[in-house]
């Protein structure tokens, strides 16, 4: 999010079935993509092969050890550094495991925890009561009784000032959404979200409040908008005449007043629909609005309850392990990072991106659960962290809503894969360029989107490589399926390497980053890095077998 990075981490108009063929054909070019390296290296008929069963059995019991020894001996520095620790952060006490402490230097979650118990559960158990008694007595009305909902929770929560300054940028964006110009919607965007980085407008914002989690809360539910705001405008240049869709009208009413308040009634259902608001998962108004109008499905009981058991778990998973390991209040402190024994500093940095994917499937997987009872089908919850041994796969399925909306707000309207490899490149470029923007585009998001983009082009290059008819030849004629497989493990595992490097960035910031650089590929290539990289190996033919079921 634009600000928030440094405390938690063109074309013209073009016709409904160009853009619906490109963003299919895109979609399904990524999908090939993320796999591209993984089918290069099986059989002439692109076959999935197993090993066998033992050898498997290894890869399993290797990761999960080396997974649980890592966060021991990680564990095992935090307690001998509580004291300082604690002096330097002001440990909490902890309530999970007795006698322990609590890290609570993860702003996003120690945030987004205080404002659930605050306010949040009870206002997203309110939406789910007003859902089910409007589709029951009104069932017509119900999408404006949940945007009379949303927009009464809003003011709520981020006072008149807060709700004022979402309207105005709501009616912005729908007033040159009207002259039906991506670029200029685009334009505007980008403008309204730089203003979050301008000084004079923060601290006028900070002074509508009493206490800066409160502006935090409106800077989250700002840029969150923002991406909802593109979503409708853009779909509203490609098909403004579209009949029976969302955003139907004649021609002769497309220019009127009474068009216009249709169309920012629809724009604020969409952009103040309650369980989505704040923090996401980004769901495209294209998806938004053409399943928010179908009957509501049933959940059953059974059903409720098992989603709400399974968030709880993940909320007590990530609680366990800021109490067993004080790993952000290490990470903060560049003295600790160089004194981290070498399978402590593995743990450090698999207990960050492990907890990052925690976190976020308890802050998804709540909001989910309510998205589905309102008859939505909200993006899928990440894939689990230490099975991913690519970049485009990370990309791909960790955070899908946001990978939807990039892949057809700017990768296809850009030209994708469609027109050349430079076009590909730009596009792909583009695209992680914005992500960088919208969060703040500070100096070590610029890294973590650099390495990215490289990351995936790489991947991309060497999928290319190895499906060319020479050299795949060569593969098949003198590696067997399984070797060949193995093979891909074994170039998984560079790449993974470097994806924990650029995700160290993003959640560490830049300090992170170079010592883990320093400490494992510049002094320890020999003692640290190879190991490392065996055990990335089995992580990856863990993520290939699993992607095989």
């Amino acid at each position: 999010m634009p600000n928030l990075t440094v405390i938690w981490r063109c074309r013209g108009v073009v016709n409904l079935g160009s853009v619906g063929w490109s963003f299919a054909a895109a979609f399904s070019w990524h999908q090939t993509c993320s796999v591209g390296l993984y089918s290069a290296f099986m059989t002439s008929k692109w076959e999935p092969v197993s090993l066998p069963q033992w050898e498997m059995t290894a890869y399993w019991i290797l990761s999960f050890s080396s997974h649980l020894y890592s966060f021991y001996q990680l564990h095992r520095f935090s307690k001998e550094h509580e004291v300082s620790l604690d002096r330097e952060v002001q440990l909490e006490r902890g309530f999970l495991i007795w006698g322990f402490k609590k890290d609570p230097t993860d702003f996003e979650w120690s945030f987004w925890n205080e404002w659930a118990w605050q306010s949040l559960l009870w206002s997203l158990i309110g939406h789910a009561v007003v859902s089910k008694l409007a589709a029951y007595f009104l069932p017509q009305f119900r999408l404006a009784v949940l945007m009379a909902y949303g927009v009464l929770s809003a003011a709520w929560l981020l006072g008149v000032w807060g709700l004022t300054l979402l309207m105005l940028h709501l009616s912005i964006s729908l007033v040159v959404a009207q002259l039906h110009s991506p670029i200029l919607s685009w334009f505007c965007t980008l403008l309204l979200l730089s203003t979050l980085n301008v000084t004079a407008f923060q601290d006028l914002q900070r002074g509508w409040y009493t206490s800066e989690d409160q502006y935090y809360l409106l800077l989250f539910s700002t840029a969150v908008c923002s991406l909802r705001c593109i979503s409708f405008s853009l779909e509203l240049c490609w098909r403004p005449l579209q009949a029976g869709g969302p955003n139907y009208c004649t021609p002769l009413e497309d220019k009127g007043l009474k068009t216009l308040i249709f169309k920012f009634y629809k724009l604020t259902a969409y952009c103040f629909y309650h369980p989505l608001f704040y923090n996401g998962p980004i769901v495209t108004y294209r998806d938004f609005s053409e399943q928010i109008e179908k009957p509501v499905c049933k959940v059953s009981v059974v059903d409720v309850l098992s989603g709400i058991l399974r968030v709880f778990v993940w909320w007590c998973l990530a609680e366990f392990m800021i109490h067993f390991m004080y790993m952000h209040a290490i990470q903060s402190n560049e003295t600790y990072l160089e004194m981290l024994p070498p399978w402590a500093l593995g743990g450090l940095a698999l207990a960050l991106v492990q907890f990052f994917y925690v976190k976020y499937l308890v802050l998804f997987g709540a909001v989910s659960l309510l998205v589905r009872l309102d008859g939505l089908e909200p993006p899928n919850l990440p894939r689990c962290v230490s099975i991913m041994y690519s970049f485009t796969g990370m990309w791909r399925q960790f955070d899908v809503g946001l990978y939807k909306w990039l892949i057809r707000y700017i990768y296809v309207p850009l030209g994708g894969s469609r027109h050349g490899v430079f076009r590909k490149l730009v596009s792909t470029a583009l695209a992680f360029g914005f992500v960088c923007f919208w969060h703040g585009c500070h100096d070590y998001l610029q890294y973590w989107a650099l390495l990215n983009w490289i990351g995936v082009v790489v991947e991309n290059v060497l999928a290319l490589l190895f499906s060319s008819r020479p050299l795949h030849h060569v593969i098949v004629r003198f590696l067997s399926p399984r070797m060949q497989r193995r093979g891909l493990a074994l170039i998984s595992a560079f790449s993974t390497a470097f994806l924990i490097l650029s995700n160290l960035f993003f959640l560490g910031g830049i300090h992170v980053g170079r010592v883990f650089w320093k400490r494992v590929f510049v002094q320890g290539w020999s003692s640290v890095a190879v190991p490392m990289v065996a055990f990335l190996y089995c992580f990856a033919q863990v993520g290939i077998e699993w992607d095989m079921r």
